[in-house]
């Protein structure tokens, strides 16, 4: 049962800061992610099979202390965009906000809820969603593509570096690949002080 929430709560966090990357893209002009359907909470719409469905369930089952996944990406036109600079940037940036978003309001939740006699349901509850989406933005800001963190570090530089994000790219999938398998349990310490900072609670 544990497992099953674990996920379902992963998923909605999935589609939260997907359709955070679509409004932030309409806010500065570009309105592909509406016209196309997606500015949608309904998790159908934003599903990727491995990375919503397969990653997260071999990750629970494994006993993985670190549980991420990802969602089919929300499109956009940068081409759209008022300001493409600054616009790319607001669009990368969204979804991992929203997700440190999600965290920080669970954490003043728990925080306040300490206060007063609440059963231990509660904090397990309330601290699952805080540890999901906090992972879910540390695990964002790599800077591997298609990870945000790629597209937050590409808007900074200038545009004598577009063939090497274009190399950087084509190694992608192996680079991100690694970088689970090998590194990705880094990122526990980082994940455990900052919930402690958000809850008061030992992680």
């Amino acid at each position: 049962m544990d497992s099953i929430f674990y996920i379902a709560v992963l998923i909605m966090s999935i589609v939260i800061h997907e359709v955070s990357h679509g409004f932030a893209a309409e806010y500065f002009g570009d309105n592909t992610a509406r016209n196309e359907g997606r500015l949608t909470l309904n998790p159908i719409k934003h599903l990727d099979l491995f990375g919503s469905i397969l990653l997260p369930i071999i990750l629970v089952v494994s006993h993985s202390p670190f549980l991420f996944g990802w969602a089919k990406p929300v499109p956009y036109n940068p081409d759209n965009l008022t300001n493409r600079k600054w616009g790319t940037l607001a669009v990368a940036s969204a979804g991992v906000l929203s997700n440190f978003a999600i965290a920080i309001v669970f954490g003043i939740i728990i925080r306040v809820a300490a206060n007063f006699e609440t059963p231990l349901g509660f904090y397990s509850i309330t601290s699952i969603i805080v540890i999901i989406n906090l992972a879910l933005a540390i695990f964002n800001l790599v800077p591997i593509p298609p990870l945000d963190g790629s597209k937050i570090l590409f808007s900074f530089l200038p545009e004598s570096a577009f063939s090497f994000i274009i190399k950087y790219e084509r190694y992608s999938f192996v680079l991100l690949l690694l970088f689970i398998i090998y590194f990705s349990s880094y990122l526990s310490p980082i994940l455990a002080g900052l919930f402690q900072i958000l809850t008061g609670l030992a992680f």
